[in-house]
C-alpha cells in the first residue's frame, strides 16, 4: 500500500466514525478526494484504493488530467474551483459535477455547451457563508433565488449547495455556518427545488460538517499531502 492509499483509508475510516457519531448511515457521505496540483500517478493510486470521486480546482490542469486518465471510465470528476467564461466548454464536456455555480451567466454557458448525448450536469450553488471578500460565492440571502434561475436551464440539475467555512473557525462558529447551509437547503426545497446535497467540510472540519448534514466532504491535504503550487490556469 502506498502512502496516499494509506492516507485515503485513514480518512475514509475517520469519515465512517464521524457518520456513526452523528447517527447517520454508513456510506451516507461521499468522500471527494481533492487532487489539485497533484500528479496523475497519485490519482491512480487513490483510485486503485477504491475512490471514484475526485475534485479539481484548476480547469486547464484538470482537463489535461482527464485526457491522461481517460482509461478510468467510472471516475467521477467534481469541479470545485471558480469556472471562468473561457473555460465553460471544457467543464460542460468533461465534468460530472460543478460545486461552484455562483453566476447565472456561467450556468447558462454550461447548459448551452453541455452535449445533448450526456446526462445533465450536476451543480451546486456556491455560498460565501462567512461573507469573506476574497471568496467566491453568493450571499446566503441570494442563494435560493439563483438556484431557482439555474433550475430552469435544460442541461443542468441543481443538486444543492456548497460552501467553504471560514478558516480557523472554532466548532461553535462552524456549526453556525453549516447550520445556515442546512436552513438554505430546506428553503430551496420549500421553493420547489428537490435538492439533497450539502457540499461542505474539508480536512480540518470534516467531522463537524458531517454532524451538520454534509453529504459531500472535500478532502485534499489529508490524502495527498501538501500542495505544490505553480503556474495554474
Amino acid at each position: 500500500m502506498t502512502s496516499v492509499q494509506h492516507n485515503y483509508q485513514q480518512v475514509l475510516s475517520e469519515l465512517r466514525r464521524a457518520e456513526a457519531a452523528a447517527g447517520r448511515p454508513e456510506d451516507s457521505v461521499c468522500l471527494v478526494a481533492v487532487s489539485k496540483t497533484h500528479p496523475v500517478e497519485l490519482i491512480r493510486q487513490v483510485y486503485e484504493a477504491g475512490c471514484r470521486d475526485f475534485g479539481e480546482n484548476y480547469i486547464q490542469e484538470w482537463y489535461e488530467k482527464t485526457e491522461i486518465l481517460a482509461d478510468l471510465p467510472d471516475i467521477v470528476w467534481h469541479v470545485i474551483g471558480d469556472v471562468q467564461s473561457n473555460k465553460t466548454k471544457y467543464v460542460a464536456e468533461r465534468a460530472h459535477w460543478v460545486h461552484t455555480v455562483s453566476r447565472l451567466k456561467i450556468a447558462q454557458r454550461l447548459s448551452n455547451q453541455r452535449p445533448e448525448s450526456m446526462p445533465p450536469l450536476q451543480v451546486c450553488i456556491e455560498v460565501n457563508i462567512a461573507a469573506e471578500p476574497d471568496k467566491h460565492g453568493v450571499a446566503p440571502e441570494e442563494a435560493v433565488a439563483l438556484a431557482l434561475e439555474v433550475a430552469k436551464l435544460p442541461n443542468l440539475k441543481v443538486r444543492g449547495l456548497m460552501c467553504v467555512a471560514k478558516a480557523d473557525s472554532d466548532d461553535e462558529s462552524l456549526r453556525e455556518q453549516f447550520g445556515t447551509m442546512q436552513k438554505l437547503l430546506a428553503d430551496m426545497n420549500a421553493a420547489g427545488i428537490p435538492a439533497d446535497v450539502l457540499s461542505m467540510g474539508m480536512s480540518a472540519d470534516m467531522a463537524v460538517a458531517v454532524s451538520c448534514g454534509a453529504t459531500h466532504v472535500r478532502i485534499g491535504s489529508a490524502i495527498f499531502g501538501s500542495r505544490h503550487y505553480g503556474e495554474q490556469a
